[in-house]
């Protein structure tokens, strides 16, 4: 099943730096926000699960992790889908092959975003043609 984004709106799915950078606020969002303003702002199911796996792992207390529930409706969240497993898996083939080191969970998002045809934007450089 496809994300449907209705066509006269342009989406862009970030990784988790940048949503975490937006949502902070400060120096690092400001470089980001005009590049998602506008738009509609998409996360992969893995930066939900890393978002709360940092709240967790910092022990936050309840109301910051309702904060961020909340502020995880405000995006659109992107699931997997068999077409996203099997995107995973050609980009993990690829760069193995190539000797590149990719983070499993960033092929993951660059997957959701492959599969769905949402340009995305990661950090340290934000390059939706990528």
């Amino acid at each position: 099943m496809a994300v449907d984004v209705p066509p006269a709106v342009q989406a862009v799915l970030v990784d988790t730096d940048v949503y975490s950078f937006l949502m902070r606020g400060g120096k690092l969002a400001d470089i980001y926000r005009p590049h998602v303003e506008g738009k509609l702002l998409a996360i992969s199911f893995v930066t939900v699960g890393e978002l709360y796996f940092g709240a967790y792992k910092r022990k936050w207390q309840s109301d910051r992790i309702i904060n961020l529930t909340e502020r995880l409706r405000s995006a659109v969240i992107v699931p997997y889908d068999l077409e996203v497993c099997k995107t995973y898996a050609a980009l993990r083939a690829k760069v193995e092959a190539k000797g590149t080191p990719v983070a499993a969970n960033d092929l993951w998002i660059a997957a959701c975003a492959i599969r769905h045809s949402i340009p995305l934007g990661l950090a340290p450089i934000f390059d939706t043609t990528s």
